[in-house]
């Protein structure tokens, strides 16, 4: 019972440090705002497009990306939204059967299928999002998946708007220089950095200033949690782990010394 007094603070402090999307991410104010200004120039205004979302694990770009679709979900009600994890996929070329089936497309083979898709993208209807997490893992021998992927919103009458993140900066350069060769250009390209140590100290302070009671963790252990992570990664997952793992290491402590106290009224 004297543990599960002292323990709420532990188990409170654990669940606001899991790397779930928060209402405000810190220190990506720049990022959060282009990406809704890219959705409600290409959606609502309907003007196909395509956006690439680079930056290494951790930087925010998806939890970037979920936060603005929830944001901007009335705003969007008119379109169609599609998000696929591409590390789900089981082949490159898995993409368009996945692709279809979100659509409601019949079941086709081979370039039947996507022909289909162009035609059903071509077609009157509301704008179609498509999120692709983990683009990456398209890439094949001449790249047949990704230029088909870019070359969608190029079509004349076109309605799809295709947001795709990776981990690589260079991927558009490197598996898609031929789209920098048309008229309509390469697409626009979105950077997430690493995050410095000052935000990184500020998610972690946001996240347990959540908890009631005095602070979980020290101040200078928050400092110092951040800026070893800055200096190797830049990952808030990272950072949040490790605290995480850190208020699990005192709970046992805490835990231990309560189990030895005596109880109150001098029983044994």
């Amino acid at each position: 019972r004297l543990f599960q007094q002292e323990g709420t603070c532990y188990q409170q402090a654990k669940q606001v440090l899991h790397a779930a999307v928060p209402d405000r991410l810190q220190g990506r104010e720049r990022e959060t705002g282009i990406l809704r200004q890219f959705l409600r120039e290409h959606i609502l205004g309907r003007r196909p497009g395509s956006l690439y979302v680079s930056g290494a694990p951790g930087t925010g770009k998806t939890a970037c990306l979920s936060r603005v679709l929830l944001d901007c979900k009335d705003e969007l009600a008119g379109s169609r939204t599609v998000v696929l994890n591409c590390m789900a996929l089981g082949s490159p070329q898995s993409i368009f059967p996945a692709l279809a089936q979100h659509l409601g497309l019949p079941v086709a083979t081979g370039r039947e299928r996507i022909r289909s898709l162009e035609k059903h993208l071509t077609a009157q209807g509301p704008m179609v999002l498509l999120v692709l997490d983990e683009l990456d893992q398209l890439e094949s021998k001449g790249q047949d998946v990704l230029y088909t992927l870019f070359e969608w919103p190029r079509l004349p009458s076109s309605r799809l708007v295709l947001v795709g993140l990776a981990n690589a900066l260079d991927l558009t350069d490197r598996s898609l220089a031929r789209l920098g060769a048309h008229s309509a250009g390469s697409p626009q390209l979105l950077h997430f950095p690493p995050y410095t140590k000052e935000q990184l100290t500020h998610i972690l302070q946001e996240r347990l200033g959540q908890v009631a009671g005095d602070p979980v963790l020290d101040s200078a252990a928050l400092q110092f949690c951040a800026r070893k992570v800055s200096a190797v990664s830049g990952d808030a997952r990272k950072a949040l782990d490790v605290c995480r793992r850190a208020v699990e290491v005192v709970e046992l402590e805490v835990r231990g010394q309560t189990l030895l106290k005596p109880l109150p009224g001098g029983e044994s």
